[in-house]
């Protein structure tokens, strides 16, 4: 793979990236750039491959072509919660508290309160609901204040109310300099975020 530059004032960019699942092309020459404090998205039908190129932008999946460069810590929320059935949301934050070398849990503590399942910490994850997982989720991928935020469809099984409260939390993300990349397929976010790329046939376009 070939090395990039992050451009200044960037904090994230990926160029021709390629990916495929046997001959089927998901990804065909990807370029994308995301800039600091900027709150973006990626919009596209089921099966487009927006988890993939999400997969890819975060490391887990090593692309077939392209190269991805990132400054800064990156927080990561699959779109399915990868969490252990029997251990607690309360071991799940001390496992992660330890993996981050965090100090503390005073950050992970703001997360709960804002997204509202403190009373669940004791429960086993097996146990929680699937909206209260996704929080769970996605409060291990925010807990270590990273740079940059890569988000595959956040608030699904989320309640109104949490979902608005998850675009609050998006928002002062960006306006701390945060970079925080959404992947949806809810057309309807369109006008939530700074910039829009719609993935369509492998290729990244303007979505606006």
């Amino acid at each position: 793979m070939k090395n990039v530059k992050v451009p200044v004032g960037a904090a994230m960019r990926a160029v021709g990236l390629r990916y495929a699942y046997r001959r089927h092309a998901v990804l065909d020459g990807v370029d994308l750039t995301l800039g600091r404090g900027v709150l973006a998205g990626v919009v596209g039908e089921n099966g487009a491959g927006k988890s993939t190129l999400l997969r890819v932008l975060s490391g887990e999946l090593r692309p077939d072509g392209g190269a991805v460069q990132i400054e800064g810590r990156v927080g990561t929320c699959p779109q399915r919660a990868v969490l252990h059935p029997h251990l607690s949301v309360r071991q799940h934050l001390d496992f992660f508290r330890s993996a981050y070398r965090l100090p503390g849990l005073g950050r992970s503590a703001e997360l709960v309160e804002m997204l509202g399942f403190g009373d669940f910490l004791d429960v086993p994850t097996g146990q929680l609901s699937g909206g209260t997982r996704q929080k769970v989720n996605l409060t291990l991928a925010l807990m270590h204040d990273p740079q940059v935020l890569l988000l595959d469809e956040p608030y699904q099984g989320f309640d109104w109310e949490t979902y608005l409260r998850f675009w609050e939390i998006a928002g002062r993300l960006r306006d701390e300099g945060r970079s925080v990349l959404v992947v949806s397929h809810l057309a309807h976010d369109a006008e939530r975020f700074d910039e829009l790329w719609r993935l369509s046939d492998g290729v990244l376009r303007c979505g606006r």
